[in-house]
């Protein structure tokens, strides 16, 4: 072969490598996977009743515009989110983003992926109340005293006992003698400038029922 054609196939066989090279740097440099820019979590506001779970989902928009759905794990990176609940004793999550319901109030549930983030406000309500009932069932007080014991009220949902005594709506029979302040965990009867007996008991709303509790007897006495 002569010496012309052999640096014709050198020639060849660098432009080929070169060519080779260049399409490598191309795919590299100009295709590379998108990354996540935004999480979006749906649904945004779920409002759940204890011991009750929804679907959380998790859907990112690419830094190439494309949109798709992440799935739930623990490596937190790529397509990949961990889910995680601002307060678990109101509601826990899963790392396939079930929520479930724990206790009354709210918390902010979190899909992350690196460094992107979205949000969510859980919400958690006492659900289906099938009974009220307050302890103790009686107390003895003296004029102008606020009682040392505290009342409490109970719930009784799915099958368990749930402290409301801050929720529910507080009620005396007869203000002259007893009043109660509403809010508070538990709750502190005071007694007014008058001895005499009276009742109290609390009130709660649960769906388009009104549940109402039994009553405590109050004897002020001077």
């Amino acid at each position: 072969m002569s010496s012309q054609k052999k640096n014709k196939l050198r020639l060849a066989g660098a432009f080929a490598a070169l060519a080779t090279l260049a399409l490598a740097v191309s795919c590299t440099g100009f295709f590379q996977n998108p990354t996540v820019s935004t999480i979006t979590i749906d649904p945004p506001s779920p409002t759940i009743s204890i011991s009750s779970s929804t679907q959380m989902t998790a859907a990112a928009t690419y830094s190439d515009g494309s949109t798709g759905t992440l799935s739930g794990g623990t490596s937190c990176t790529g397509n990949t989110v961990c889910w995680s609940s601002s307060d678990p004793s109101v509601a826990s999550i899963s790392t396939g983003g079930l929520l479930t319901g724990v206790s009354q109030g709210t918390t902010t549930i979190t899909a992350a992926s690196g460094a992107v983030t979205g949000t969510a406000t859980g919400t958690v309500t006492l659900g289906d109340v099938t009974n009220l009932t307050v302890t103790p069932t009686s107390l003895t007080m003296t004029v102008s005293e606020t009682s040392t014991t505290g009342l409490y009220a109970y719930a009784t949902v799915g099958g368990q006992q749930v402290d409301v005594s801050s929720t529910v709506t507080w009620v005396s029979n007869n203000t002259t003698y007893v009043t109660v302040e509403n809010g508070e965990d538990p709750e502190y009867v005071e007694s007014g400038a008058t001895a005499g007996s009276t009742t109290v008991y609390c009130t709660y709303v649960s769906g388009s029922n009104t549940l109402t509790s039994n009553t405590v007897t109050v004897n002020v006495s001077n």
